[in-house]
């Protein structure tokens, strides 16, 4: 509901009310400490959290043979761009690119609506035996038959190279599930109440009142799903091994990565010059670092949109068990 125009001034003039009196607080000097050791605390987890990125990505910016020595630790030499460029000229990298961005896109929108569904549907007392269907979608989280069984029922069910195996499995995220339908009953019954009185459905309650108001916990579990979406390898080596125009991104590089790191040996073992300089071109890592720094910035470009979303939502889903 839109606040009138005396509602804002009363709210701005209990901002300015309460900055005046904070500012004028007296602090001790063990609030000034606390201050400083608070400040130099999250200071340095930054720091050791944001590290890691920066070494890798200016590593793969810098001379190979002085990363293949170990000598870039703060700043980069050198300046190289050619092995972003070597990544580009990967065999079918583009293809597979689409195949992973298709996936996530996919699979995590249909995991998100399954989750709100289900999510919603088993907080309603009128759901058929309800408490079973919720017990038995918990323990799945606790029991996995294993990689063999796993594959034999794809194989089965015909998903074995086709894209769909990337999809059907994950649409169901007990977790997920869990955590959307705590948030849920954090929400005011009023809300539904009143449109039940006014002869609203569950589906139309749903749509037009749970939906927008999950928001938050919604993003959470988009984040979580289209993380493992983008990051996940096994499937793709277990389940596409006749079908290699649906590798994805994280396969077609493992596959590269494993070809160069042959070939360098091969060559290093030769000895020559010749030899030796083109196994500093095909440095394994090198390769390392540069793979996973292009497997990792698509996250890294989305998640600081999705931040204030994913605080929120984890943390309003976690009020209630």
């Amino acid at each position: 509901m839109a606040m009138t125009k005396q509602e804002k001034l009363d709210a701005k003039a209990e901002k300015a009310y309460y900055k005046h009196h904070v500012s004028h607080i007296k602090k001790k000097p063990s609030d000034y400490v606390f201050s400083i050791i608070n400040y130099a605390f999250f200071g340095i987890f930054t720091i050791c959290c944001l590290f890691p990125f920066y070494y890798l990505f200016i590593n793969t910016i810098s001379d190979n043979d002085m990363v293949r020595k170990g000598q870039i630790t703060l700043i980069p030499h050198g300046l190289n761009i050619q092995n972003y460029i070597m990544m580009l000229n990967v065999s079918d990298l583009g293809n597979a690119f689409i195949v992973s961005i298709a996936r996530t896109l996919i699979g995590t929108a249909l995991m998100v609506g399954a989750s709100a569904l289900i999510g919603y549907l088993v907080t309603k007392q009128e759901m058929w035996h309800r408490k079973f269907w919720y017990r038995f979608l918990v323990i799945t989280m606790y029991f996995n038959a294993g990689t063999i069984p796993w594959y034999l029922n794809m194989s089965m069910l015909g998903l074995t190279d086709h894209f769909m195996a990337y999809i059907i499995p994950g649409i169901v995220a007990p977790y997920n599930i869990i955590l959307v339908k705590t948030y849920i009953e954090s929400i005011p019954a009023e809300l539904e109440e009143s449109a039940f009185m006014d002869g609203a459905g569950f589906m139309t309650v749903f749509r037009k009142i749970i939906w927008p108001l999950c928001k938050p916990i919604l993003a959470t579990i988009a984040i979580f799903g289209a993380v493992g979406h983008w990051n996940s390898f096994t499937d793709s080596l277990i389940l596409m091994q006749n079908s290699p125009n649906l590798y994805t991104l994280q396969h077609r590089l493992y596959i590269y990565l494993n070809t160069s790191s042959n070939l360098s040996n091969i060559m290093s073992a030769g000895g020559s010059g010749a030899a030796a300089a083109a196994a500093g071109l095909l440095n394994t890592k090198v390769l390392k670092y540069t793979i996973s720094m292009v497997t990792v910035i698509p996250i890294l470009l989305v998640y600081p949109f999705m931040q204030r979303y994913f605080e929120k939502g984890i943390m309003l889903g976690a009020v209630k068990g």
